[in-house]
């Protein structure tokens, strides 16, 4: 695993992870946005204490360790877009933490969502972070869980973010969660 010191991870800011996205995409999963060790490595949800992995094999929906650290290999890449899934973040532009976003930021990166979802139409699309959800699509009242509306004609869930920093989840509950988004989607 890489260290990176707080001046090259800084170096990152505003930088952009490409979006992870393959034919016969099932599930999308949408963070907020890129960290700075996202962004250090072009890897979403990358920070080693980031439980988006760790919650996708426990869940079944990856049936190996993917350790992306270091950065994503090209075939760790490949199977998680051949089971179907894929990565996008409401907001592009890297920061430190996702308070440093603004609510217009969110608002656009929702709207840009939209048009993503429509022109990929995955069944499932699974946004990680109620707060920034609910911001973003002016849904005050937000639940996590299956959304009542539609996404650009696919099902909609809001499943807890894996930040480290989202203390009161674990690997356990996100992968409630996150199992509950891939059966909807028919991933698992």
């Amino acid at each position: 695993m890489p260290r990176f010191t707080k001046a090259q991870l800084e170096s990152f800011r505003d930088a952009e992870v490409p979006d992870l996205l393959g034919p016969g995409c099932r599930l999308l999963f949408v963070g907020i946005n890129p960290g700075l060790w996202t962004a250090a490595t072009q890897t979403h949800f990358a920070h080693p204490v980031n439980r988006f992995y760790p919650a996708l094999a426990e869940a079944g929906i990856v049936d190996r360790r993917i350790d992306p650290a270091a950065g994503m290999t090209d075939d760790d890449r490949a199977h998680l877009v051949a089971r179907g899934i894929g990565i996008t973040n409401l907001v592009r532009r890297a920061t430190a933490r996702a308070a440093e976003l603004s609510d217009a930021e969110l608002r656009e990166g929702g709207a840009a969502l939209v048009e993503l979802v429509a022109r990929v139409r995955p069944r499932v699309v699974a946004v990680a972070g109620i707060t920034a959800y609910r911001a973003a699509f002016g849904v005050r009242r937000a639940v996590p869980g299956r959304q009542p509306e539609l996404l650009a004609g696919s099902k909609l869930w809001v499943v807890p973010n894996p930040s480290g920093l989202n203390a009161h989840e674990t690997v356990a509950s996100l992968a409630v969660a996150y199992g509950d988004a891939a059966r909807a989607a028919g991933v698992l």
